[in-house]
């Protein structure tokens, strides 16, 4: 090892304890609910490894946390217990607060399932930083170029007409326009809950979706977000399926064959669920979209019970021959 590395070495354990453990993340960040869906979900970005490790909280029928600037991560699950206790947000961040050991370094931003919400900048936050809210939502940055990147993706959450997390990107992709993080890009990450939404139903978390490492954070977190969305519908669809509610199982399947046209295996479950609907025609359709992108599917679809009122039709066994 050269002097340099052990003088750099030395600089490190000379650290004190406190100053070692309070990593900044600087950064700008949305919570917020849908009230039509009941979704709740955060949005952040960061010149910050990871921060989708760090800073976003949800949990299904309870709120969201955002936790940032010299980071307290036990905010998320501490602030979702109290919020789950039956305190607000206001009452929830006082409480966080009253306990910690540097408030006056921290950033949160909480949102409740009935809606009402709360930011908080600590006087210790590097500036820019501060937070806009208001009923389904909160905002928050810090080490920002300009407190324009918080009124940019406040207007944007309110604009965009979608998904709750269509507007969550929205306004993340406004603030990075305005320029968002002054140090730069790297991570981002976006998460949604809604009450039996993952997979097979048996968990909260709808969209899950981080980008670690990348020069432009946002490119990525917008490729993985139409998958991720596709993803949520087919979910919501084939458990419908299983749970034998089939009309509004073909509502959501249909909607994520719109998104993705050309995704074999998707394709082959609308057939599935089609066909549970009484429609042959349109079923037999699908498959052979299906087939003829996944040719492997073949084996699977002859032996498919979900198929079986198709094997005495010719078209069927023209299809999987």
């Amino acid at each position: 090892m050269n002097k340099a590395c052990l003088f750099a070495l030395a600089g490190l354990v000379g650290l004190s304890a406190s100053a070692r453990e309070k990593p900044e993340v600087a950064t700008f960040s949305i919570v917020a609910r849908d009230p039509a869906t009941g979704e709740l979900g955060v949005a952040v970005a960061s010149r910050y490894f990871a921060v989708g490790s760090v800073v976003p909280w949800a949990k299904a029928g309870v709120g969201a946390v955002a936790t940032q600037s010299f980071v307290n991560p036990s905010f998320g699950p501490r602030g979702l217990d109290l919020l789950e206790k039956g305190m607000n947000p206001e009452q929830a961040l006082k409480a966080l607060l009253a306990t910690d050991d540097d408030p006056n370094g921290r950033q949160v931003g909480i949102v409740s399932a009935s809606g009402d919400s709360v930011t908080w900048s600590g006087p210790k936050c590097n500036p820019w930083a501060g937070g806009r809210h208001g009923p389904n939502y909160a905002i928050q940055g810090n080490i920002l170029t300009g407190e324009t990147v918080v009124t940019a993706m406040e207007a944007a959450f309110l604009a965009t007409k979608g998904t709750l997390a269509s507007r969550l990107y929205a306004a993340l992709a406004a603030g990075d326009n305005k320029g968002g993080d002054s140090r730069g890009r790297q991570s981002a990450a976006l998460i949604v809950v809604k009450e039996g939404a993952g997979a097979g139903g048996y968990n909260d978390r709808a969209i899950d979706i981080r980008v670690d490492d990348n020069p432009d954070p946002f490119r990525e977190l917008g490729r993985l977000l139409k998958l991720a969305e596709t993803n949520y519908l087919w979910n919501t669809g084939w458990t419908a399926f299983t749970q034998k509610k089939f009309p509004a199982a073909l509502e959501a399947q249909e909607r994520a064959a719109v998104i993705a046209p050309d995704n074999a295996e998707l394709l082959y479950d609308l057939a599935v669920i089609r066909l549970a609907n009484g429609r042959r025609t349109e079923a037999l359709d699908a498959l052979g979209k299906a087939l003829a992108l996944n040719p492997r599917l073949k084996q699977q679809a002859g032996k498919d019970n979900g198929l079986a009122a198709l094997r005495s039709d010719p078209a069927f066994q023209a299809l999987v021959k």
